[in-house]
């Protein structure tokens, strides 16, 4: 298995020990008939993946920047999460269409505003805007590809929907402090002291995660948030 490419921290949080452990694969490998791990993954376009991996207590691999699809695919299938969530369009919309019927019902539910997905002529002619969208489909294919993640179920999510949905609308609160308390509602250990966005998106994709294994979560379209 090739090395994973990790590009620059998202924040100044460290390695860390959960549980006698150390959140890496080859040691969290003798976990997984103890315990359900759940992944979530906050996709960019020139920063990689920012990924998180928490199990019923809270985070076994504090969140992670990784540079290229395939190394992501590589770190979760050593750890065989139960359920990995991404937050990017697992797909485009259809062709002729600027918007997928999931996204527009999620606003008409007011659940929260979202940046619409074209179709793939859309976003192959506008990369530079787009490229994230890009980027999350190539981690789709990585995972398709992975032995590791084979019996995963791999599912969209959209972290500002699971924050809503978590705590409540944002109102004039800054994401950042928003996304913050919410998290620190959830009750998990081993958070870092400090988070940037991305990476508090990574684990607000595996809450979600986890949610939806125990049934707690709806859909709107492939869309998938917790329950109101």
């Amino acid at each position: 298995m090739r090395a994973r490419r990790v590009v620059g921290s998202p924040g100044s949080y460290c390695r860390i020990t959960v549980k006698g452990l150390q959140a890496d694969g080859a040691e969290l490998a003798g976990r997984r008939g103890a315990a359900s791990l759940w992944a979530g993954v906050d996709v960019g376009a020139c920063k990689g993946f920012d990924v998180a991996v928490i199990d019923v207590e809270g985070l076994v691999a504090p969140p992670e920047r990784i540079a290229a699809a395939g190394d992501v695919a590589d770190y979760l299938g050593e750890l065989c999460p139960a359920v990995v969530a991404v937050d990017s369009p697992i797909g485009p919309a259809p062709p002729g269409r600027l918007s997928r019927d999931g996204e527009r019902e999620l606003v008409k539910a007011g659940v929260c505003g979202i940046r619409y997905t074209p179709n793939e002529g859309s976003l192959r002619a506008n990369q530079a805007y787009y490229g994230w969208i890009l980027n999350g489909l190539a981690l789709y294919e990585a995972f398709g590809r992975s032995p590791g993640l084979a019996a995963a179920t791999v599912i969209e999510c959209f972290p500002t929907a699971s924050w809503s949905r978590l705590g409540g609308p944002r109102g004039r609160r800054t994401r950042a402090r928003w996304s913050r308390v919410v998290l620190q509602q959830q009750g998990l250990a081993g958070l870092p002291a400090r988070m940037n966005q991305d990476a508090r998106d990574a684990v607000g994709a595996a809450i979600t995660a986890r949610l939806h294994a125990a049934g707690q979560t709806e859909s709107f379209g492939e869309i998938v948030v917790p329950l109101g």
